[in-house]
Order: structure tokens, then sequence, then C-alpha cells
């Protein structure tokens, strides 16, 4: 669930293991302040609101991603050690990080809408530039887009 709701929400690893299953119990909408920026932002899940349902319905905590030491959300640490065990599981080789999700999300948004503008917005970077080099979008891409390009 925390590698689903981070490559479809975009959110941080701090900002996703903040979450409280109240927030999202019968809910496609949500609204939070960004740990790192403190902004405001509206997250949409209507594209993954049954799996969320379904993952709270056997949800015993009030955290989204409880801890088992204590009443608490699982550290940064630990979602690390989770994802990485995870892609071990299917036989990815290289580490993946818990930014690897908000790069991912990044990517296939540009991939989909090749709208750079509002990726811009949703990571809230201070300029486009900044947004392609953080999803790995390269000049050589670029310049591939811009030769098959005809009006």
């Amino acid at each position: 669930m925390l590698f689903l709701l981070g490559i479809n929400t975009g959110l941080r690893v701090g900002d996703l293991l903040k979450l409280k299953a109240s927030e999202l119990r019968r809910k496609k909408k949500i609204v939070i302040y960004e740990g790192k920026t403190k902004k405001p932002r509206t997250i949409n899940v209507s594209n993954i609101y049954t799996e969320i349902q379904d993952y709270l319905k056997g949800l015993d905590s009030e955290w989204l991603f409880p801890s088992r030491k204590g009443d608490k959300p699982i550290t940064p640490t630990q979602a690390y050690r989770q994802l990485n065990k995870a892609g071990r599981m299917v036989d990815i080789e290289e580490g993946i990080g818990t930014h690897t999700m908000r790069k991912t999300f990044g990517y296939w948004f540009y991939k989909q809408t090749k709208d750079v503008a509002k990726l811009q917005r949703i990571l809230n970077h201070s300029r486009p530039e900044i947004t392609l080099i953080y999803i790995g979008i390269t000049d050589e891409e670029i310049e591939a887009d811009l030769n098959s390009f005809v009006l």
C-alpha cells in the first residue's frame, strides 16, 4: 500500500507515513500540508480508492502504516527497508529508495501528459528544469520527441 500510494500521489515518504486511516476512510480526496514546504495539497486517490478501502478493512491502527513498536507510524528507515525488500522479491537489483516512489510518479505523469508545468506545480519545484532533471528526462529524450514531432 505504501508503494501504491507513493507512485499514485507523488507524496514524499514523510508525508505518506503521517497519514491516518481516518483521513482516507471513504474519501477520494484529502488535503494535507506537506512537511517540507508546509503548503496545502489536495490529493486525489479516486484511481486507487478500492485498493485503499480494502487495505483499511484489515487495519487495526489509527496510522495508515503502523509500527509494531507502540502507537506510531513506521519510520522512514523502516519504509526504506520494506521497499528494498519488496524490490529484491521481484528481482529489482538496483536499490529502491523512498524517493523512488515520488520520482516514479513524476516520470509517468510527465510521460502520459507531457505537461511539465503541472508536474512542477504538483511536486512544488521552483523551475521546470529542476522537474525534468528530477524525473530523469534527458536532452536525448527531448531530442527524440522533437525528431518525431510534426504539425
